[in-house]
């Protein structure tokens, strides 16, 4: 039976795989309108392409460096077996692959979208959800067969350590990168086109529409692909590793099954996210409920399902309940972010109305509900955490992400669709299809903000209870009794400064990144409107110089403040030792948390507070109103986009760093 049951992991993970091939067909049988549309369709795609090219060289001298460090250190000092630099290859060809199909989905499903939202609205919705599913099932699926080989060649969780390291470091630099490429874009276009010009989102005229359209989809897309694999892988490496702990609870009470445990849930919330895809409909229901319903029906699918394996492979019920912890307050986390940035509830609207008295009360009204916004995520994810504990102890807490993150394949889908909304809005704009299209698409859109923020929370919350789960194995690995390290050592109280001030330092790099590149991209959109007086109509605009600044400073901002994450643990180990860099891990843990949840609510609020004025209400497109909320709206754009969701890599990166190379931190540290 248990063998039989083992099975369904690379099963689930094919079957993800086949499904997702079958909707892109799907998808690129769906007609793309004008000749126009495909031209413009073709520009998104190449610019995109171009991009993840620049990115890909500088990622590969990444990879080599990394791969030569991996090898010296398990030749020269035996840290680990050779296999871990195989690991680690894989992890990162895994996270750079399902980002670029990802990106291949969106752009092919832009123009559908749009000629689809002509037919109707519900046809329109299903194309960008269905490329959406594309994206979130290569992911799932991708992940759970590269974790379920690996194991199954070399029979030990340490090895999957590397994977996670692979997956994680692309994750990061794509995650950088994409976000500092779209919204530097996304600033540029909207700051001198919809303010200083006065004319509509995506206009033809606005030299950098193209780059912004682009950004879309290498940030929101391609970005956000790696960055959920390695969420998604990382979950379930901890949860192995602590089932495989030698004498430690979940081995000794749930026996070896308890290693395949986190693959089992998996491979049944991968099942449940196919069968999802069919619930979301909306000839009945509005976008919200239709997304809704899909959501709820793939965690009840989940739930009740896992609970059967779980007495099957365990013969307990308490791994259930943990998991169950965890799925529950993903759901949770998830719906109060819909309520916190949703522009149909009070929140949003109260960002919006504050535009009515300029931008400066606009952005302190979403920076307060950003705040407010992180109460119910930090209350579900510490009953989770808690609740995780009673039932499994650590091995309980790393479930509880598994649970989180067992819906991927859906709640990511509900993410994807968004950019490919926002592009196929962009496309009806710049080739005229009326403005009921743009309206639906435009609709969509905003439905896609909030859904990505939910999406976001899920990621965030996961990430958080992830981060703990590793930084328990961490210390396992170390050979430490937790009794040693103790808020009363000043090492750890050291550390634990460090690790809190790191997001604030990475935040700040990230964020001035973005500033920085929206600068030059501002001075070259009004060059253009200047020089080749584009408001006229006498001249075309530019567009390839804005995707050139794009480009080029994208690459090379992402750089630093992608290795601060690979760099600090290191040092932290070796000059303040284990218990410091244990420290480091919880402190970064606790602020990149509440940081990232604060950003991705606030920046989501603000973008749909303008869209909520956009309308129609409190003045509508054009009014003084409007102005200040687009102004609100380009605060927002690093803060969901860039800090925020890189943030949550972060932290799980650092401690995998310290898991991959704990062997070294014991041999050249100070003890303990």
């Amino acid at each position: 039976m248990e063998s039989n049951i083992i099975l369904l992991v690379p099963s689930a993970g094919v079957a993800a795989l086949l499904f997702a091939f079958y909707l892109f067909l799907w998808v690129k049988r769906k007609p793309m309108g004008t000749k126009k549309m495909e031209e413009l369709s073709k520009a998104i795609k190449e610019g995109a392409n171009a991009f993840l090219h620049t990115e890909y060289r500088v990622l590969i001298l990444f990879i080599l460096a990394m791969l030569v460090l991996l090898i010296f250190a398990s030749l020269v000092f035996g840290a680990f077996p050779l296999s871990m630099a195989v690991a680690f290859i894989l992890g990162a060809l895994c996270s750079t692959l399902t980002g670029n199909l990802g990106m291949r989905s969106a752009t092919n499903a832009n123009a559908r979208t749009a000629k689809a939202v002509e037919q109707s609205f519900n046809d329109g919705m299903l194309v960008a959800f269905r490329s959406g599913v594309v994206t979130s099932l290569a992911i799932v699926g991708t992940g759970i067969i590269g974790l379920y080989l690996l194991y199954e060649l070399f029979h030990t969780t340490v090895i999957l350590f590397g994977f996670g390291l692979g997956a994680s470091s692309i994750a990061l630099f794509a995650r950088v990168g994409g976000g500092i490429y779209t919204k530097s874009a996304d600033v540029g276009a909207d700051m001198v086109g919809k303010v200083e010009a006065g004319i509509p989102e995506d206009d033809p005229r606005n030299p950098a529409v193209i780059a912004d359209q682009v950004g879309d989809n290498v940030g929101d897309v391609a970005g956000m692909g790696a960055d959920l694999f390695e969420s998604y892988v990382d979950s379930i490496i901890a949860t192995m590793a602590l089932g495989a702990v030698a004498g430690g609870f979940a081995l000794e009470t749930f026996g070896h099954n308890a290693v395949l445990l986190p693959l089992i849930i998996s491979a049944i919330g991968i099942i449940a996210s196919i069968v999802g895809t069919f619930f979301v409909r909306t000839r009945q229901v509005n976008v919200y409920q239709a997304m809704n319903k899909g959501l709820f029906a793939v965690a009840a699918f989940t739930a009740v399902f896992s609970a059967l394996a779980t007495w099957l492979l365990v013969k307990s019920l308490n791994p259930f309940f943990a998991m169950l912890a965890g799925l529950i307050a993903g759901l949770i986390i998830g719906f109060a972010t819909q309520y916190f940035t949703s522009e149909k509830a009070k929140p949003a609207q109260s960002i919006a109305k504050a535009a009515e008295t300029g931008a400066a009360t606009n952005i302190i009204q979403g920076m307060a509900t950003g705040m407010l916004s992180t109460v119910v995520p930090v209350l579900a994810t510490c009953v989770a955490m808690l609740l995780a504990y009673q039932f499994a102890s650590f091995y309980g807490v790393a479930l509880a992400a598994v649970g989180m993150l067992s819906i991927l394949g859906i709640s990511l889908a509900t993410d994807c669709y968004g950019p490919v909304a926002d592009n196929a809005a962009g496309i009806a704009e710049l080739t005229g299809m009326g403005e009921e299209v743009r309206k639906k698409a435009e609709e969509l859109d905003a439905v896609g903000n909030t859904m990505a923020a939910i999406s976001k929370g899920f990621a965030i919350g996961s990430a958080a209870i992830t981060a703990l789960a590793l930084l328990f194995t961490f210390v396992t690995q170390a050979g430490v009794e937790f009794s040693q390290i103790s808020l009363m050592q000043p090492e750890v109280i050291a550390g634990l400064f460090l690790g809190a001030m790191l997001p604030f330092c990475f935040s700040a790099l990230t964020m001035g990144a973005v500033g920085r590149t929206a600068r030059k991209m501002v001075e070259e959109v009004r060059r253009q409107f200047r020089e080749l007086e584009l408001l006229t109509g006498k001249n075309k605009p530019q567009y390839a110089k804005c995707v050139e600044i794009s480009t080029k400073n994208a690459i090379k901002e992402m750089i630093l403040p992608s290795l601060i994450a690979i760099i600090a643990p290191l040092l932290v180990g070796l000059l303040l030792g284990i218990a410091a860099l244990a420290g480091m891990l919880a402190g970064a843990t606790a602020t990149g948390f509440l940081l990232a949840l604060f950003f991705a609510n606030s920046g989501g609020a603000w973008d749909n507070a303008k869209k909520f004025i956009e309308s129609g209400q409190l003045g509508g497109k054009g009014s003084e109103a409007h102005k200040a909320a687009v102004i609100g709206d380009t605060v927002g754009d690093p803060c969901k986009d860039t800090s925020g969701p890189s943030l949550n890599i972060l932290i799980k990166l650092m401690s995998i760093v310290s898991l991959v190379f704990v062997p070294l931190l014991i041999k050249f540290g100070p003890l303990v």
